[in-house]
């Protein structure tokens, strides 16, 4: 018996290992938004059987980081930039009376943590050059910690569950913005001090001030995509309208890769 519990603690964690590593991708850009996923060559790049890929991709499709389509396979899932932009405004309204909750519901102990977490992140190397800010899931997120706080199951629900990991690829994007990734750490203390003087008016503006910030890279993208359009010749318009979910989504043109390749 006690070799068959092993055996099951054994395989799930390569699952959960797979999942994460394949998440991590998709954030960074590894793996771009639309690109095509061959399980042949990801088990390969990876060395693991298909077995435990297949839950892991089907783990990432239950998140809506993975699309199925019948007879064409798995994609990386993406947003239009005008997709994005409205789900943006949403999250901005809910997240910010998320947060004036968690001003009211957090405990002590809670913002104390929330607090360490911040002091973590800004040891990232990536955050002190100013290149980057990532956040790993759940309760490693800055994010979740606040909407679990704000003790509303509706906005958990919401902000945590249905959209939650896909907006995490566009939040790392943002991020990548020259200067981002620093304000962005400078605008989480300030929302960590007005929760910790339990200002639930303060809280819930420096979270909506806070996600606007970030909402203005994707109107820039959008406006240099609009320019791009307009100065393009009609055949490259007519290519770019039947590729523009594609195109967008990439924010940047770097190519997609369908394995994973080790970082140097």
């Amino acid at each position: 018996m006690n070799g068959i519990l092993n055996h099951k603690v054994s395989a799930q964690s390569l699952v959960d290992a797979l999942a994460e590593r394949i998440e991590a991708a998709i954030i960074s850009g590894d793996l771009q938004p639309g690109s095509k996923i061959s399980e042949q060559a990801l088990a390969a790049s990876l060395g693991v059987s298909r077995g435990p890929l297949r839950e892991a991709i089907r783990r990432l499709e239950g998140r809506k980081l993975l699309q199925r389509t019948p007879n064409i396979g798995v994609r990386v899932a993406s947003l239009s930039p005008s997709d994005l932009y409205e789900v943006l405004q949403v999250r901005e309204a809910l997240e910010g009376l998320a947060c004036g909750l968690a001003a009211q519901h957090m405990t002590d102990e809670e913002l104390e943590a929330l607090s360490e977490l911040l002091d973590q992140h800004q040891q990232q190397k990536s955050v002190q050059e100013g290149t980057g800010y990532y956040q790993e899931s759940k309760d490693f997120d800055f994010h979740f910690r606040i909407v679990k706080g704000s003790r509303n199951a509706r906005l958990v629900q919401m902000l945590c569950e249905d959209l939650y990991y896909l907006l995490r690829v566009y939040r790392y994007k943002s991020s990548t913005k020259p200067g981002r990734a620093k304000q962005a750490l400078r605008e989480h203390k300030d929302i960590v001090a007005a929760l910790i003087r339990r200002d639930p008016v303060e809280a819930e503006r420096k979270m909506r001030l806070h996600i606007s910030n970030a909402r203005q890279y994707v109107e820039e993208q959008m406006r240099e995509a609009a320019v791009r359009e307009e100065v393009a010749p009609p055949a490259a318009k007519k290519a770019s309208k039947a590729t523009a979910t594609k195109a967008t989504a990439s924010w940047g043109g770097r190519r997609s890769r369908a394995t994973l390749q080790p970082r140097r």
